[in-house]
């Protein structure tokens, strides 16, 4: 059993920041990479930024320079650092895990999804 604990949504005004948290916990034995997805409404899900020891942490093109992925490895838990919002920021955001279970086998886990909204 998985557990997976989203945090750190709401509203917020554009130009404004927030920082999303995801812990990871239960019968993981390894956590090789996370990340995050948002989706909007009416849009397709789409990957935000992933981390992992061999890559590093990566932001997709369109969100560079303002958003950012990081880990507390030792938690497996995963965070967004989102900068300067904007307006199409407006979506559920949704964490993700790649590892492996305690029974050695492999494993995707993914969180609930939590909003976030932002508007004046």
């Amino acid at each position: 059993q998985v557990q997976v604990v989203e945090s750190g949504g709401g509203l917020v005004q554009p130009g404004g920041s927030l920082r999303l948290s995801c812990k990871f916990s239960g019968s993981i034995f390894a956590v090789n990479v996370m990340a995050w997805y948002r989706q909007a409404p009416g849009k397709q899900r789409e990957l935000v930024a992933t981390v992992s020891s061999s890559t590093g942490a990566k932001t997709e093109d369109s969100l560079k320079g303002r958003f950012t992925i990081s880990t507390d490895n030792g938690q497996n838990t995963v965070f967004l650092q989102m900068n300067s919002l904007r307006l199409d920021d407006t979506a559920v955001y949704y964490c993700n895990a790649e590892g492996l279970h305690t029974n050695i086998r492999r494993a995707t886990w993914w969180g609930q999804g939590i909003q976030v909204t932002v508007a004046s």
